[in-house]
C-alpha cells in the first residue's frame, strides 16, 4: 500500500489536503466502508464528489486555507497548494 502524505503525523485527504483528524471525516466506498485516503467532502460512496481539475480544487480550497490559517494570504495559499497538490494521490501524474 502506498504511504499517504502526512501533515504533522496526521493523515490528510489525498485530494484537498485537509487533515483527517477525526474518523467521521473519512470518505466512504460504495459499500459504506471507510476510505482513509480521502475526506467525506471529496469522495463519497466510491466516487469523487466533484469532477474537477487540480486548479479548480485549488480555487475552491484557497479561501478555506486563508480562513483556517491566520496570516495566510490567498496568493501564498495558492502557491503552496500548487507545489503540494501534485504530490497527493489524486493529482499525481502516472
Amino acid at each position: 500500500m502506498e504511504k499517504n502524505i502526512h501533515f504533522a503525523d496526521t493523515p490528510i485527504c489525498q485530494s484537498c489536503g485537509m487533515p483527517l483528524t477525526d474518523p467521521d471525516l473519512l470518505a466512504t466506498e460504495a459499500d459504506g466502508a471507510k476510505n482513509a485516503d480521502y475526506c467525506l467532502y471529496c469522495y463519497k460512496d466510491g466516487a469523487f464528489a466533484q469532477d474537477c481539475t487540480m486548479e479548480e480544487m485549488i480555487d475552491f480550497c484557497a479561501p478555506i486555507w486563508v480562513r483556517e490559517m491566520p496570516g495566510m494570504t490567498e496568493d501564498a495559499a495558492r502557491a503552496q497548494m500548487r507545489a503540494f497538490f501534485p504530490q497527493l494521490k489524486r493529482w499525481k501524474r502516472a
